[in-house]
C-alpha cells in the first residue's frame, strides 16, 4: 500500500453507478447497493428511510429517560460510520436497540445514568472484538457458539422479559397510567398495518403514534410547555459515561443479540441482491461495535441494524447506500433542534404503553421466528430443555444477589443458563451417544428477504 493511499481506499470505499435512466426501476430489477437512482429520487428514498426508522428509535430514550435529540445524532452519526467502515456496500440504518432497556433501566435505578451509559460504551467495545474476531478467522465459529437455538431464545426472552415494562412498572407508567390512549394507540398501529398498502403499511408504528397522540392531545394528557420554552436550534444534551464495574454482568447480554442481529441483517440484505456479504460481516459487527461505544460515551443509546429499514428496501426494491447518506443527514438536523426534541419527549405514557406493548411482543416473537426460519428441532430434548429453562427465567424475572451485593438480572441468567445448557448438554449427548441433533444444521440467523417487522433494537 504506497503512502498516498486515501482512507476511502483503504476501506475499499465504492462509489455509485447511475441505475439505468435514473428515474425508474424495471419490473423484476432492483437498485444495487453500489447504484443509484437521481439524487432527487434518492433524498427521497432517504426521507423515507428516516420515517421508518423514526417511531423504534426514539421509543428507546422515551423509555428510558435519554434525550431524544442525543440519540438521534448518535444514530446519524453511527449510519454513517456503517457505510463508510463497510465500504459504503451494506446498506444499513443504524437505531436505537431496544435490548438495552432493561439493562438501562436497572444500572440508572442502581448507579446512575453515567453507569448505564459505561455498559453501553463496554457492549460496543466488545462488539468491536467480536467483529474484528469474525473478520479474521471467518464467521463459522460464532456461528456455532451461537446456534438458532440459542440467538432465537435470547431474543425472544428479551422482548417477554419487558412485559412488565409495557404494562406499567407503576401507576403513572405504561398500558394501565392511559389505557384507552393505549389501546387507541395499539389498535392503529395494527389497523394501518392491514389497512394500507407499500411504504405507509410499513410507516404503521410511527402513524399509530401520531394518532394516539392526537388522542392524547384531545383528552388533556400531554404537556407541551417545555415544547414551548425550548429553542429552534442548538446542541443535544451530552453525558459522560461512570466507570462502575457492577452494571457490566447485565449488559453482555446484549452483545450477543447485537452480533445475531448484524448477522441477520447481513444475511438478508445478500438474499436480497444476490451478494455475497459474508466477507462484510466483521466489518459490519465492528461498525455496529464504534457506534455503539461512541453514544455510549455521549449519551445516547446503544445502536443496531434496523429491519424496517430492510422493508422500506424491499418494498422500493432500490437498495441503494446513497439514499441511507441522506437518511443520515436528516436525522442528524433533527437533532440539533431542542424544539423537536421536546416535542417528542411530550408524547404521552399512554401512546408509549401502547406501542410498547405491542413492540415487545413483537421481539419475543422475533426469536420463535428465527426457530422456525432454521428449522430448529424442538423434538431434540437439548434444544426443548436449554430454551425452555432460559424462557422462564427471563418470564418469571429471577434474580440472583452475591454475598458482595452484585446483582444478576433475568436476562443476564437467563442468556448463560441458555448457553451453558446447549452445549453442556449437547456435549455429554455427544459423548454418550444420546444425541438426537440433526445431521446438518442450517447457517445461524437468515433474515427474511422482506419484513415490516422490528429486530431487538
Amino acid at each position: 500500500m504506497t503512502q498516498g493511499t486515501s482512507l476511502r481506499e483503504r476501506l475499499g470505499f465504492v462509489g455509485w453507478d447511475t441505475h439505468g435512466d435514473g428515474r425508474s426501476v424495471a419490473p423484476g430489477a432492483i437498485v444495487k447497493p453500489r447504484e443509484r437512482l437521481s439524487w432527487g429520487r434518492s433524498i427521497g428514498l432517504g426521507g423515507q428511510h428516516v420515517l421508518a426508522m423514526f417511531g423504534s428509535t426514539v421509543l428507546v430514550p422515551i423509555l428510558t429517560g435519554f434525550p431524544v435529540s442525543t440519540t438521534l445524532l448518535f444514530s446519524a452519526i453511527g449510519t454513517v460510520l456503517f457505510l463508510l467502515i463497510t465500504g459504503n456496500r451494506l446498506p444499513s440504518y443504524l437505531g436505537s436497540s431496544f435490548a438495552f432497556i432493561v439493562p438501562i433501566g436497572v444500572a440508572t435505578a442502581s448507579s446512575g445514568v453515567g453507569a448505564a451509559l459505561f455498559g453501553i460504551l463496554v457492549t460496543g467495545l466488545l462488539l468491536v472484538v467480536a467483529g474484528v474476531a469474525v473478520h479474521v478467522a471467518g464467521p463459522r465459529w460464532l456461528q456455532a457458539f451461537m446456534p438458532p437455538v440459542v440467538t432465537g431464545t435470547i431474543v425472544a426472552l428479551i422482548g417477554f422479559n419487558l412485559a412488565p415494562v409495557a404494562w406499567g412498572l407503576g401507576p403513572d407508567s405504561g398500558f394501565r397510567a392511559a389505557p384507552v390512549t393505549a389501546a387507541v394507540t395499539l389498535g392503529a398501529i395494527l389497523l394501518v398495518t392491514v389497512l394500507l398498502r407499500g411504504i405507509l403499511g410499513r410507516l404503521s408504528i410511527l402513524l399509530g403514534i401520531v394518532i394516539g397522540y392526537l388522542v392524547a392531545l384531545v383528552r388533556g394528557e400531554v404537556d407541551l410547555s417545555k415544547v414551548e420554552e425550548a429553542a429552534w436550534f442548538g446542541l443535544p444534551q451530552f453525558h459522560a459515561p461512570a466507570v462502575d464495574l457492577g452494571v457490566l454482568l447485565i449488559f453482555l447480554p446484549v452483545v450477543l443479540v447485537l452480533i445475531a442481529e448484524n448477522i441477520g441483517h447481513v444475511k438478508s440484505v445478500a438474499t436480497m441482491t444476490g451478494e455475497d456479504y459474508d466477507p462484510l460481516m466483521g466489518r459490519a459487527l465492528i461498525a455496529d461495535g464504534v457506534a455503539t461505544t461512541l453514544a455510549g460515551a455521549g449519551g445516547g443509546s446503544g445502536t443496531t441494524t434496523y429491519a424496517e429499514n430492510i422493508g422500506v428496501m424491499a418494498a422500493s426494491r432500490v437498495y441503494s447506500t446513497a439514499a441511507y447518506w441522506f437518511a443520515a443527514g436528516v436525522a442528524f438536523l433533527l437533532a440539533l433542534s431542542p424544539k423537536f426534541g421536546e416535542l417528542v419527549a411530550s408524547i404521552p405514557v399512554g401512546v408509549v404503553g401502547g406501542t410498547a406493548t405491542l413492540l415487545f411482543g413483537m421481539i419475543g416473537m422475533l426469536g420463535a421466528r428465527i426457530w422456525v426460519q432454521n428449522k430448529v428441532d424442538f423434538g431434540d430434548p437439548v434444544n426443548l430443555m436449554s430454551a425452555g429453562v432460559g424462557l422462564v427465567i427471563a418470564i418469571a424475572g429471577f434474580t440472583f444477589t452475591t454475598d458482595g451485593g452484585l446483582e444478576f438480572g433475568a436476562i443476564a441468567i437467563a442468556t448463560v443458563a441458555t448457553l451453558v445448557l446447549y452445549h453442556g448438554m449437547r456435549f455429554v449427548a455427544r459423548r454418550r451417544g444420546t444425541s438426537q441433533e440433526e445431521a446438518a444444521t442450517p447457517a445461524a440467523v437468515p433474515a427474511p428477504p422482506a419484513t415490516d417487522v422490528p429486530d431487538v433494537r
